[in-house]
């Protein structure tokens, strides 16, 4: 029996997405302790969540009951934290499960989602197994939005437009300018602000005066709970209703929602860590700069990209990798000759500075 055949044909030719590894196959690969691992690859919080999620996780009474459907607790202490109306508020597993939930909701087979590559490859993978088709609109030169782009590609199946702001990997933001001239366009517009805590810029407050806006935050970055996969949407009312409906119903589990209580029991602590990674972004920055050899680029979130030489990139990975440092890279088309480094602690700055010095001069 050929069971290629009773799988839908655009999911076998489909590309998987890339994702990072934990700390315990970096260390096997590179012969070195977990604690000696160097690890900036996937935008994690390297001060961990608050030491408040330790004790929460450890006194929950509950773990055999099913999580609270409706979420209630979660969204009434997301209320506070965004100022916002629990009834604009979903969470999900991670901020890719609310992905995933917007477009079952409004794609049918065919439909059109607009792509502005380089940015999260969520978007594109998520459109691909909803049975979408993605439209890439490619930034500029200086990785901003191509609006006249993005106005052209719009046609009668387009129904969503993915904007990452700031956008992973090249850490620029939107203008709100920009995203009410999507708006304007009529059709679903998502706005992901993963990273929002690093940059305190967005549009959620526009919410809940256009029907057809959407922004996403997440707990991995900011509050250090990338392990737990919790995430949010401020969505329209209606539209929070409707994925209310089709969600799985226990989709966040019970130790996410205790440790996002917890977190927002503590956010002048992990706030305080968020400034220590922002101080350090600065300072990354400013050793990439000294390097001659390769161009660091501005970034509003926790990580930087960089440009490197031709046909650099992918050697400079490989030999951070031996040296226990890992860093992203991604093998497409427009990023081929990029690494993204994630912003750790100062030991980490050096560590990483160093090896890109011996690198270069090896």
């Amino acid at each position: 029996m050929d069971i290629k055949k009773l799988i839908r044909p655009e999911l076998v030719t489909m590309e998987s997405y890339t994702p990072v590894e934990p700390t315990e196959v970096l260390s096997q690969r590179a012969e070195l302790p977990a604690d000696k691992v160097v690890k900036l690859d996937g935008n994690e919080n390297p001060y961990g969540c608050s030491p408040k999620v330790y004790q929460a996780l450890a006194t929950y009474p509950y773990y055999h009951n099913y999580p609270d459907p409706e979420q209630r607790e979660l969204r009434k202490a997301l209320e506070k934290y965004t100022g916002l109306g629990r009834q604009h508020i979903v969470c999900g597993m991670g901020s890719d499960e609310l992905i995933d939930l917007i477009l079952r909701l409004f794609l049918k087979p065919g439909d059109e989602v607009i792509n502005c590559p380089p940015t999260f490859g969520m978007y594109p993978f998520s459109t691909d197994v909803c049975g979408g088709r993605v439209v890439d609109v490619p930034r500029a030169e200086d990785f901003a939005l191509d609006m006249a782009g993005i106005r052209r590609a719009l046609t009668k199946r387009t129904k969503a437009i993915f904007v990452a702001s700031p956008n992973n990997p090249t850490g620029t933001t939107t203008t709100d300018k920009e995203i009410l001239e999507l708006i304007e366009a009529e059709k679903i517009v998502v706005v992901d602000e993963a990273y929002f805590e690093f940059s305190n810029i967005t549009v959620a407050n526009l919410v809940p005066a256009y029907p057809n806006l959407i922004v996403l935050r997440t707990f991995s970055k900011w509050a250090g709970l990338a392990g737990l996969r919790i995430g949010y949407g401020i969505f329209p009312v209606e539209i929070a209703g409707h994925l209310m409906k089709i969600k799985q119903p226990y989709n966040a589990n019970v130790a996410a929602q205790a440790a996002v209580l917890a977190s927002l029991a503590d956010i002048e602590y992990l706030l305080s860590n968020v400034n220590k990674l922002v101080i350090e972004r600065e300072r990354l920055f400013g050793k990439l700069k000294e390097l001659d050899w390769l161009t660091p680029y501005p970034s509003q979130g926790n990580f930087i990209l960089c440009s490197l030489p031709k046909g650099k990139a992918k050697e400079t990975w490989r030999q951070l990798q031996k040296r226990g440092i890992s860093v992203r890279y991604f093998d497409t088309p427009r990023l081929k000759d990029c690494l993204r480094i994630s912003v750790g602690r100062p030991e980490d700055t050096n560590a990483v500075i160093k090896v890109l010095k011996e690198v270069k001069h090896g």
